[in-house]
């Protein structure tokens, strides 16, 4: 997966991110979570390691 420096600082971030919303609200009823954790962890052996977890 592709990397990208955020500013000026060291820290990389995958280009492409996983959206955690949708997990546990807005989108309906909170999914299960045994599932979620499947597909966080699934994601990062992918080598994704940009999650947003934002509320709103």
């Amino acid at each position: 997966m592709n990397k990208r420096k955020l500013g000026n600082s060291r820290l990389e971030v995958s280009e492409i991110g996983l959206g955690c919303m949708g997990m546990t609200h807005a989108y309906g009823p909170a999914q299960d979570k045994k599932e979620m954790v499947k597909i966080i962890r699934e994601a990062i052996q992918l080598g994704c390691n940009f999650f947003d977890t934002a509320v709103v």
